[in-house]
């Protein structure tokens, strides 16, 4: 039951972070985000709820996974790269979102992306299976970051 429970943490975590990040969104997607110019591979804005939905709850399962290993620096430090990651994840939303910083929401997604991939990494060195849950959202957020690059681009005054 203890076990299941750390999964439960982890899913509320995450999904947490998922809602807060998408308070700082809704508001804005038919109003500021409504008026810039997207570019061609832009998806659909219904896709991004289940897209992000799933790649937040694969993220709980892996932490919940590597959490599951013999306590260890190496898992310290995995879960801890894993916390600043998902920070930096909701930080994206406030700067792109609210703060209409797309510029520097880039800088930000890049940083993101490289600690998304020291995330998988550390990962990977406890739980072949966790670094796996962890590609998707690495694979996501390198589409995202090219979304960003391009509204930049499109949009810049």
């Amino acid at each position: 039951m203890k076990r299941w429970m750390g999964l439960l943490g982890w899913m509320i975590l995450c999904l947490g972070v998922g809602a807060l990040s998408s308070a700082f969104t809704v508001s804005q997607v038919h109003t500021w985000y409504h008026t810039l110019t997207a570019p061609s591979f832009a998806p659909p804005n219904w896709v991004f709820a289940p897209v992000w939905t799933a790649l937040y709850t694969m993220m709980a399962v892996a932490a919940w996974q590597v959490s599951q290993s013999p306590v260890s620096e190496q898992r310290k430090w995995a879960l801890c790269i894993f916390l600043i990651q998902l920070g930096l994840n909701f930080l994206w939303s406030i700067i792109f979102f609210r703060e209409h910083a797309i510029a520097q929401a880039l800088v930000e997604i890049l940083v993101l992306w490289l600690f998304i991939g020291a995330t998988t990494l550390a990962f990977s060195r406890i739980s072949a299976r966790a670094a796996l849950w962890m590609v998707p959202y690495w694979l996501w957020v390198s589409f995202a970051a090219a979304l960003n690059w391009a509204f930049l681009r499109l949009n810049q005054a």
